[in-house]
C-alpha cells in the first residue's frame, strides 16, 4: 500500500485523488528544495514528510540541505531575530560572510531544478544563480515577518525581489514586493509519529520515565529553546497558577543545527527551573517524536507562549489531539486558534496564568476547545492541504503574467 493511501480514511479518497491528477500534471517537472538544516526544527520536519508523498504522486522532488560554520549560523541567527524585531544590526563582516557562504554552496550544489524553492533566509542570496539557469524560483518564509527591522529587511528585500514569488504563512506577513506574493499555510502530518494515535501504556511509560505524575495537572510547552518561545515567561505564569493549584510544568523540545543561542537558552531554563521538583526541564533529540506525542497527550493544558511566531506548528499538534491550547496571539497562531472557540489566544504573563486556571477548574469546557480544534485543524492544517498548495503554486509558475501580483 502506497504511503498516500493511508490518508484516505482521514481525508477522503477525492483529495488523494485530486492530488494524483495534480501530479501528473507537473510530469517533466523536478523540484528541488533547499533549507539550512536536515534535523530539528518545523521545516525540516515538514520536508521529510511531504517529499516522499509527493514522490508517490509522480512528482521528481529533492531536498538539499546547505553547509555552513558556525559562524554563518551566529550571522544568520542575528537575521532571524531581527526579522522578528529584535535590535540587531548586521557589521560589514557579517554580511560579507554570510554572501561568501552562500557562494560557496551554490558552487557544492551539483545539480538545479527547473524549479528552486528556498525556504528561509539561511539560503536566500543562493538566488544569484539564477540568472545563469534560466529557472523559477521560490522563496518561502516560515518565520513572524509582522515587524521586521527596517536595515535586516531591505538587505534580504533586494534578494527577494530577484525571486518569480514569495510564499509567506499569514497574512500579516506580506511585505511591499515587486513580485508576487502568496499565502500558504503550513501543516501538520496525522500520521507522524508526533502525530499518530498511542497506546495509553506508552503514554504512561514515556510520564514514568521522566518523572511526571499522571495523576496531577500537567502543564506543558513543546518548543525548542528559543528566547522567542519564551520558556522563562511560561515557567513565571506556572508559578503562578501554582499558587492555587498543585500542577506540574514540562517544558520539552530540542535544538535545530542552524540556532547557536539554544543552548544559553537551555541553561537559563534550567536555572530559572532550579529548586522546584514539579518542573520538568526535558532537552530532548530530535528524532523523539513519540515521546513529545506522549507528552501531549498526557497534559491538561498545553501552552505555546511566544513572542513571535511564524506559525507554531505545536498549535496545530495539540488542537489535532483534541487538548485545550493557550497561546500568545502572535504571527501565525491566531489562524489556528479562534479565541474561546478552538483555544484560547492571550496577551500576557498574567492573562496565560488566569485561563490555565480557568482550563483546569473547567475540563468540560476544555475538552470543548479540544474538539473544536481538532476539527480545525482537520479542515485547514493537514499535510494533504499543504501537499495541493505547493503543487498548484509549482504549476502557477509557467502563468505568472495572468496572475494579479498583491502589494
Amino acid at each position: 500500500m502506497r504511503l498516500i493511501d493511508h490518508y484516505r480514511s482521514i481525508v477522503g479518497d477525492q483529495i488523494v485523488e485530486e492530488l494524483f491528477l495534480l501530479g501528473k500534471r507537473l510530469q517533466g517537472k523536478t523540484i528541488q528544495n533547499i533549507n539550512s538544516t536536515a534535523l530539528g526544527g518545523g521545516v525540516a520536519e515538514i520536508l521529510s514528510r511531504m517529499i516522499p508523498l509527493m514522490a508517490e504522486l509522480g512528482v521528481e522532488v529533492w531536498w538539499d540541505v546547505i553547509h555552513g560554520d558556525n559562524e554563518f549560523f551566529e550571522v544568520t541567527k542575528k537575521i532571524h531575530n531581527a526579522l522578528h524585531g529584535v535590535d540587531i544590526g548586521l557589521s560589514h563582516d557579517d554580511l560579507q560572510h554570510f554572501l561568501a557562504v552562500n557562494k560557496k554552496n551554490t558552487q557544492k550544489l551539483q545539480r538545479w531544478g527547473d524549479i528552486v524553492f528556498v525556504h528561509d533566509p539561511q539560503p536566500v542570496a543562493l538566488i544569484k544563480k539564477k540568472k545563469k539557469l534560466q529557472n523559477k524560483w521560490l522563496w518561502r518564509c516560515h518565520i513572524d515577518f509582522s515587524r521586521p527591522r527596517p536595515g535586516v529587511w531591505r538587505l534580504l528585500q533586494k534578494f527577494i525581489e530577484k525571486y518569480d514569488t514569495a510564499v509567506f504563512s499569514a497574512p500579516a506577513f506580506a511585505r511591499k514586493l515587486k513580485i508576487r506574493q502568496v499565502l500558504v499555510s503550513p501543516s501538520i502530518d496525522p500520521l507522524s509519529d508526533k502525530n499518530k494515535e498511542l497506546g495509553q501504556v506508552f503514554i504512561d511509560s514515556v510520564l514514568k520515565r521522566f518523572g511526571i505524575d499522571k495523576e496531577k495537572p500537567i502543564i506543558t510547552q513543546i518548543s525548542r529553546f528559543d528566547y522567542l518561545k519564551d520558556p522563562v515567561g511560561v515557567i513565571r505564569a506556572y508559578r503562578m497558577v501554582k499558587k492555587y493549584i498543585d500542577c506540574q510544568l514540562v517544558l520539552a523540545g530540542g535544538g535545530a543545527t542552524d540556532d547557536p543561542e539554544g543552548a544559553g537558552v537551555l541553561e537559563e531554563v534550567k536555572n530559572a527551573a532550579e529548586g522546584d521538583k514539579d518542573i520538568f526541564v526535558l532537552h530532548l533529540p530530535p528524532d523523539s517524536h513519540l515521546e513529545i506525542n506522549a507528552l501531549q497527550r498526557s497534559s491538561t493544558v498545553i501552552l505555546q507562549k511566544s513572542l513571535r511566531e511564524g506559525f507554531g506548528l505545536t498549535v496545530c499538534e495539540a488542537l489535532w489531539k483534541e487538548k485545550p491550547v493557550i497561546a500568545s496571539a502572535v504571527g501565525g497562531i491566531p489562524l489556528q486558534i479562534a479565541h474561546r472557540y478552538s483555544g484560547i489566544l492571550t496577551y500576557t504573563i498574567e492573562g496565560t496564568a488566569y485561563w490555565i486556571k480557568q482550563l483546569i477548574h473547567e475540563p468540560d469546557y476544555a475538552k470543548r476547545l479540544g474538539v473544536n480544534g481538532k476539527q480545525h485543524v482537520k479542515n485547514n492544517f493537514l499535510i494533504t492541504r499543504h501537499i495541493q498548495d505547493y503543487l498548484l503554486l509549482f504549476l502557477s509558475l509557467d502563468n505568472l503574467s495572468d496572475v494579479v501580483q498583491l502589494s
